[in-house]
């Protein structure tokens, strides 16, 4: 368990973290949030991630009460404290203290948290051996009704459809969105691969723009491997030769069935072994083969 916490704007013990019980991210999930990786005692790609939570921020009308860099410092700091070598920052931007009601006029000032602690990753069986996934019938947000690129902190909708996946015995659940096309999972971004080619849901499909997502997008693309973002429905995911998620959390990890369809020969591909190889070597400095 984290030591400290950072929590408007000093390091307190973490059982002396609170906030107030009539804070709107509690009471509505009025808020943004970021999940980042800590390598080696280093942040995986914390400018980006501050990048996109101030994205968030500024698409709820959030105010973030502290500037890029304070906030990156604040992280680092956090980290350092808790003598974090290879863990997880969870930073949180509340709406604030205020009171029964949701008008935003009448919260006080936003709260930004900062947690930093050891990660449960995927066990390291599925790693090698590939994950099965399911459909879930609770599709993603509309963006119509809450733009899924927003890291808000309702997180209901992912939630549901991660009830379906672990009442059918996986540990992640495919997401489709308003238009019956594939869009994330529900703490992941998908990806597949046929006949050499590297397919993912564009942003406009209704997911979220994973910074591991991009970052390994990059990889593949410096490894000469064309990449589309592009609509995909399940029927390229049951005939595809490959498929794998990326995450934060998740990394890089194979897709081996969906629905009870094997993928490819139902082992993990050799582009998504190389690729799981390549972000090893960029967050930890392993061999990439």
């Amino acid at each position: 368990m984290a030591k400290s916490v950072y929590i408007d704007g000093s390091l307190v013990p973490a059982d002396q973290a609170t906030v107030s019980v009539f804070d709107h991210g509690l009471l509505y999930g009025d808020g943004v949030f970021e999940g980042i990786r800590v390598y080696g005692g280093n942040v995986f790609l914390l400018s980006e991630h501050v990048d996109r939570l101030y994205e968030s921020a500024q698409a709820i009308r959030l105010q973030i009460p502290i500037p890029h860099q304070e906030l990156v410092a604040a992280v680092n700091e956090t980290v350092q404290a808790n003598d974090i070598v290879d863990g997880y920052v969870r930073l949180v931007v509340t709406r604030g203290a205020g009171t029964l009601g949701l008008d935003i006029r009448k919260t006080s000032h936003p709260i930004v948290i900062i947690i930093a602690d050891t990660i449960t990753l995927y066990p390291e069986e599925i790693y090698e051996n590939g994950m099965e996934l399911v459909t879930a019938s609770t599709i993603r947000n509309h963006p119509g009704a809450l733009n899924p690129r927003i890291k808000s902190l309702n997180y209901l909708n992912n939630i549901l459809a991660k009830i379906e996946g672990t009442d059918a015995g996986c540990v992640e659940a495919l997401m489709l969105n308003h238009n019956g096309e594939v869009a994330e999972c529900t703490g992941d971004n998908i990806f597949i691969i046929k006949d050499g080619l590297i397919r993912t849901p564009p942003t406009d499909s209704g997911i979220l723009e994973g910074i591991t997502r991009n970052s390994v997008i990059d990889l593949a693309r410096d490894a000469g491997h064309e990449v589309q973002e592009t609509a995909l429905v399940r029927h390229d995911i049951y005939i595809a030769d490959e498929c794998f998620l990326t995450g934060t959390a998740a990394e890089v990890i194979a897709v081996v069935s969906l629905d009870g369809r094997t993928i490819g020969d139902g082992t993990p591909g050799p582009i998504t072994r190389d690729l799981m190889a390549r972000f090893s070597k960029l967050t930890r400095g392993l061999p990439a083969s």
